[in-house]
């Protein structure tokens, strides 16, 4: 595992997002940065790390692809057991693609600390690009997580878009915003009126909400 990489708010802090990357970019990747420096101007500090294969990759610059999910499990563990030993108050887990799946499979677990309030995962990957059977979909770790989630994703998303998702049963402890136009990374095409700036800063005015909602 890397360093942990800190965007925090210049102003007052509502509580720590622990975000992991996705299967092929790095903590660091253009959509990290800027839901980072969103979240943390909306009052979120973001910590940020890196899968030991993903740090490895950045060591070598040889491309290896990611272990099972839940072989990573371990790993967001540790992950946040370091991080709150630096993080003020209320935590949430979360990540992009891959890394929000993670997160909600160690949601499943009894092993969180009570200051973990919650799940958001940034464009849950519900299935495989191109294998939407349902058979196919990643559901258990969204029915078996012992927290909140919450889902910002793209309505046109190839891993589970609006009508697609809408068509299936999911715990009433999850909440989805739709970003107009979005795909995976949550970026609208070009002749959208909807931005990738602005489907990004939605999504982390959102998390902002969801964290406040919790410790309401």
């Amino acid at each position: 595992m890397t360093e942990i990489l800190w965007t925090r708010p210049e102003g007052e802090c509502l509580g720590t997002l622990v975000l992991a990357h996705g299967a092929g970019a790095p903590m660091d990747a253009n959509f990290m940065n800027r839901f980072a420096e969103a979240a943390a101007a909306n009052g979120v500090a973001v910590a940020r790390f890196e899968f030991g294969y993903m740090a490895k990759r950045r060591e070598t610059g040889k491309k290896s692809p990611p272990p099972r999910a839940d072989k990573l499990i371990g790993e967001y563990q540790k992950a946040v057991q370091l991080i709150l030993e630096s993080a003020d108050g209320p935590v949430l887990i979360g990540g992009k693609s891959m890394g929000g799946r993670v997160a909600a499979m160690l949601a499943g677990g009894e092993s969180l600390p009570k200051r973990v309030l919650g799940v958001v995962c940034l464009g849950y990957p519900f299935h495989a690009i191109g294998k939407s059977d349902l058979a196919d979909w990643r559901m258990e770790p969204l029915q078996n997580a012992q927290r909140p989630i919450f889902i910002a994703q793209g309505d046109r998303d190839q891993m589970g878009n609006q009508s697609e998702v809408q068509a299936v049963d999911l715990p009433e402890t999850i909440s989805i915003d739709w970003l107009e136009d979005g795909n995976h990374d949550l970026a609208p095409r070009g002749a959208s009126p909807a931005t990738w700036n602005g489907n990004i800063e939605q999504s982390a005015a959102k998390t902002a909400e969801f964290l406040k909602s919790l410790i309401a």
